[in-house]
């Protein structure tokens, strides 16, 4: 597996500290997340997801704890926008150059807004994918905000 992807590059450039952790990667797991959290042996409000959505049909990412759920009002609230889905799949690949599964946010193709669930603030480090399936950077989650310019608020659903 290679260690070097657009979204460490991206890390590099900035002088972002972080660690690279890999795993073996199981596309047929109920919930990719949470199986990445398990090999990695961390708790899942550490282990973030990243989801490609569509806000009044401009292309944006939210990022969150992979036990929870987005809440797509929520994330349009913060955006500023009115209406908000999810991407097709081929359009998020598109958008980002990775493949579903091993989505960063860091370094995509496209740079568009970011959303970071704040809940991810109590942590001192967290995890992301690193831009291919199997690869996970750890770093702090403030200097994840501040390296994408992050909006951090509540996007995660209730219940």
């Amino acid at each position: 597996m290679s260690r070097a992807t657009p979204a460490t590059r991206m890390l590099d450039t900035a002088k972002v500290a972080y660690r690279l952790h890999t795993y073996d990667y199981d596309p047929e797991a109920a919930n990719v997340g949470l199986q990445a959290a398990a090999a990695l042996g961390i708790e899942p409000a550490r282990m973030l997801k990243t989801l490609m959505v569509e806000l009044d049909g401009k292309p944006a990412c939210a990022v969150l704890p992979v036990d929870h759920e987005l809440s797509l009002k929520k994330l349009a609230a913060a955006l500023g926008g009115k209406h908000a889905a999810m991407l097709p799949v081929p359009t998020a690949e598109r958008i980002t150059g990775y493949h579903v599964g091993g989505i960063s946010p860091f370094g995509q193709k496209k740079r568009v807004p970011v959303v970071l669930e704040h809940s991810a603030l109590a942590h001192a480090t967290v995890y992301c994918n690193g831009g291919q399936r199997g690869l996970q950077l750890e770093l702090d989650p403030r200097v994840f905000a501040q390296v994408l310019g992050a909006k951090v608020v509540e996007v995660v659903a209730a219940g």
